[in-house]
């Protein structure tokens, strides 16, 4: 029998458009007594926020593009939306009182001042932007246990994580083992790699995702960012976190305990599951999601990630070895490849050697505040785009 909940939360999705926030949606949909899209935002994809703010019929929807203001704003003219528009906006209506839990889905480095606010207003956090806690870690988690807010993981790793967890606080961790399916090129080699373009590595094996962070999974710079966001969530020491590739993509993560007991979370790869499970939580909500099959999945394969082809995964620890600014520097310095690499601007492994120059060249901050990972973002971003711009198409291999 199901058990109906008290009252609806209203959730302010942070990147509705993206795939993370049209999921979310869907998850909205199928629980229309638990859940109520409050506020929507898209950065500039006006077209689809429309049909979603007609469909929804949201309290808010905002546009970060302030030159599709009009147009939105038309388009919803008949309805009793309020329509913003601007960056601003986005960073001030997660403060509303309204809103019972803030979805942050919005890609990279714009997700942390959003969620920051958010924090500050005392509003629970379902986070998807892993971003946030690469480049901001101890602040954000600082600012989390300073105004009792729980950060709910959102990627399909934590979330793993944080389910093993449950009911064993008192147990120290051992390690956590974060699975990554590899990718695209899983087991290639740098001679492979040169060539590969990007329709090559938008053909992810396992996962429907956006863009951007399908080129990081194919790079495993994806791996490497949830190993430091990993760090802060769960308070662990960069030993205690390990990456295993396990290409089938059943077991989402692991956590080993001092006994040498391991918990797993498995599940098909569906990422409505852990929104769901964050949006819900500390309930678990009975749904129609297709179940896992043993049979169909006779053989479960682990293998040792290659870092010195996947290069980026190597920068990840080291810049989390560092601490201080470097991970907003990887996080900046990659965002830009990434881009440049969708845009045909740079070759795959030139990526990494982009990343790692920037980690070379600009300044480093042990202990940064807000205003210096600002800085360093706007820096490294234009330090990335000048050397995208003079580096040849087919870039070397890093060394």
């Amino acid at each position: 029998m199901r058990i109906l909940s008290d009252s609806i939360k209203n959730i302010a999705i942070l990147g509705s458009t993206g795939s993370i926030g049209t999921q979310t949606l869907e998850v909205i949909a199928e629980n229309p007594d638990r859940f109520k899209a409050y506020v929507l935002t898209a950065h500039r994809n006006s077209a689809l926020l429309i049909e979603q703010a007609l469909k929804f019929n949201p309290a808010y929807a905002v546009i970060c593009d302030e030159s599709q203001y009009e147009q939105v704003k038309q388009a919803l003219a008949g309805t009793n939306i309020q329509v913003l528009a601007g960056y601003e906006e986005v960073k001030n209506i997660v403060t509303l009182p309204e809103i019972d839990i803030v979805l942050t889905a919005m890609v990279g480095f714009a997700g942390l001042e959003p969620t920051i606010n958010a924090i500050k207003a005392g509003k629970p956090i379902a986070l998807a932007n892993k971003e946030t806690l690469v480049v901001a870690g101890e602040l954000v988690t600082v600012l989390a246990r300073e105004h009792e807010v729980k950060l709910l993981p959102v990627d399909s790793e934590h979330s793993a994580i944080f389910q093993c967890l449950a009911g064993e606080e008192q147990n120290p961790i051992e390690k956590i083992i974060l699975t990554a399916s590899g990718g695209p090129f899983r087991g290639k080699d740098t001679n492979f790699l040169a060539n590969v373009t990007r329709q090559d590595a938008l053909k992810h094996p396992n996962w429907v995702m956006g863009a951007k962070i399908t080129i990081d999974s194919a790079s495993l710079m994806n791996k490497g960012l949830e190993v430091i966001e990993a760090k802060w969530l769960f308070d662990l020491e960069l030993e205690q976190i390990e990456v295993i590739v396990h290409p089938q993509s059943i077991i989402h993560s692991m956590v080993q305990f001092q006994d040498g007991s391991i918990k797993a979370q498995m599940g098909l790869p569906d990422m409505k599951l852990p929104i769901q499970y964050a949006l819900g939580y500390p309930e678990r909500i009975a749904n129609q999601f297709k179940r896992f099959d043993f049979t169909a999945y006779p053989t479960l394969s682990f293998e040792q990630p290659d870092l010195k082809t996947f290069h980026n995964l190597a920068l990840a620890y080291e810049a989390l070895r560092q601490g201080g600014n470097m991970p907003c520097i990887i996080n900046a310095a990659n965002e830009i490849a990434v881009d440049g690499f969708l845009n045909d601007g740079i070759s795959f492994l030139g990526m990494s050697e982009v990343i790692e120059q920037c980690m070379q060249q600009i300044t480093y901050v042990k202990h940064p505040t807000l205003a210096d990972y600002l800085n360093t973002d706007k820096e490294t971003r234009i330090l990335a785009q000048n050397l995208i711009t003079k580096m040849p198409l087919k870039a070397l291999t890093v060394s």
